[in-house]
């Protein structure tokens, strides 16, 4: 098959390229390399530097190409809350150009990749599809309107669609900037150092993370599976877990130790996540592989960043 993935050269969508390429696939990257970097692509990817909102470039690209995959976005939460016309400009805008471009060109299936970040604050555990999205953030809005226009608009110009709800994914390779650094390499490396960690809230709020491997395969799984069209379907572990314990286990893989500096004025919300992987199992026969331990331990052991080398 032909792929076309925007946002390509990010954390997944890198691995998803190269899983793809590495099966046989033709695949195509389109990447703003905001956050990106070209050099963790296989050499047989077309790479091409651009703007999921630069429509000539997506005619192109898009064309022959079979199903896309939809990762191009801006995802910091704290960012969003100072920006949000900027989110709004990519996460969504984005996202209808891209399906306009795929409908001049013919292409009949996408693939969006969303967050579950969109269900926000719910009074049950575990969080299921069907449930009233709660997002409390810029980024969780854009998201959520990104999901709403691929169905519509796709279920109008005859577009198969369906979106991946995507919870905490960790692994390998997972990009580090010096602010709003993802929770898990910063655990690790903080272990590694013997340093301390502020923790808003009593440390009990609980997410649900992913191992990037399990994330793949059912992004690959979405671009074939039958009955899936206008479908949101949840991809996570299955398995909360506390800020606590996660750092309980990051000093045990690296055999450093944390520091938990509690802030209790400064909760964090939402208090509590898990996803329900009901469907996911029934439509992409997607069962997570990598329990939470071992995906540290393979993060810690290939991921020499973390380390400080």
């Amino acid at each position: 098959m032909r792929f076309l993935i925007t946002g390509g050269a990010g954390f997944l969508g890198s691995a998803l390229a190269n899983r793809l390429a590495a099966n046989g696939h033709e695949v195509r990257v389109l990447d703003d390399l905001s956050t990106g970097d070209p050099a963790t692509l296989h050499e047989d990817i077309h790479f091409s530097r651009g703007d999921v909102n630069d429509r000539p470039k997506l005619w192109t690209l898009l064309q022959d190409v079979d199903c896309v995959y939809h990762l191009a976005a801006r995802v910091l939460v704290p960012e969003s809350v100072l920006y949000p016309r900027e989110y709004n400009q990519v996460n969504v805008g984005g996202t209808v150009t891209l399906m306009e471009a795929m409908r001049d060109v013919g292409v009949r299936r996408v693939v969006l990749i969303s967050s579950g970040a969109i269900y926000g604050d719910q009074p049950r555990q575990p969080l299921r599809e069907t449930m009233v999205p709660n997002p409390r953030s810029p980024y969780a809005v854009s998201k959520l309107a990104a999901e709403h226009y691929v169905h519509t608009i796709g279920g109008l110009w005859g577009i198969e669609t369906v979106a991946l709800r995507v919870f905490n994914a960790y692994g390998p390779g997972q990009q580090m900037p010096p602010v709003h650094m993802p929770v898990i390499p910063y655990f690790l490396r903080q272990a590694v150092q013997r340093g301390s960690l502020v923790i808003n809230g009593d440390g009990h709020q609980t997410r649900d993370y992913v191992f990037l491997d399990d994330v793949v395969r059912a992004m690959i799984a979405a671009a074939n599976a039958p009955s899936v069209n206008q479908l949101v379907i949840n991809v996570g572990s299955g398995v909360e877990t506390s800020v606590c314990e996660l750092a309980r286990l990051a000093g045990e893989v690296t055999g450093g130790e944390l520091e938990m500096i509690f802030n209790p004025r400064a909760e964090s919300r939402p208090h509590r996540m898990c996803a329900d992987l009901t469907l996911a199992k029934q439509k992409l026969g997607y069962v997570p592989e990598v329990r939470l331990p071992e995906g540290l331990k393979r993060t810690y052991a290939q991921d020499d960043r973390i380390k400080g080398k």
